[in-house]
């Protein structure tokens, strides 16, 4: 993982569309089955939609039926960060991009094998790579 990119608030704002501000930013979610993501099979890489960073493979993702992007485990160790998220009177596990800190979604126990995790990802917080 490269250095970690720090910005003010302002900067992200002008950067960022306001819906990827909403989520990237102040840990917004996306409703499910709006994303540009959540059914897309093409091969290729997903990046942080913050900075760039890969986060997942399409090797790693799979229909989980919850209308989110789903992945099993992220495309490199430190790709991605987790904490605790108390929001919405329930406890989760956040996900956020290790490298600018970006909201990307939660972490589930109820994944498939091999990991047996679901990475449940809003499509806002990703732009996609096609594989060339």
């Amino acid at each position: 993982m490269t250095d970690k990119i720090e910005k003010p608030d302002a900067e992200w704002r002008a950067e960022l569309t306001p819906e990827q501000y909403r989520v990237l930013r102040r840990q917004g979610t996306e409703p499910a089955f709006s994303g540009a993501y959540w059914a897309t099979k093409d091969t290729g890489r997903y990046l942080c939609a913050g900075c760039g960073a890969e986060l997942f493979a399409s090797a790693h993702k799979f229909d989980s039926g919850t209308g989110w992007p789903s992945f099993w485990q992220p495309s490199a160790d430190g790709a991605v960060e987790t904490n605790t998220d108390t929001s919405h009177g329930m406890t989760r596990t956040e996900v956020h991009c290790a490298r600018c800190g970006s909201h990307l979604g939660h972490v589930f126990p109820d994944g498939p094998r091999p990991t047996g995790e679901r990475y449940c990802i809003n499509s806002v917080s990703l732009t996609f790579e096609p594989e060339a």
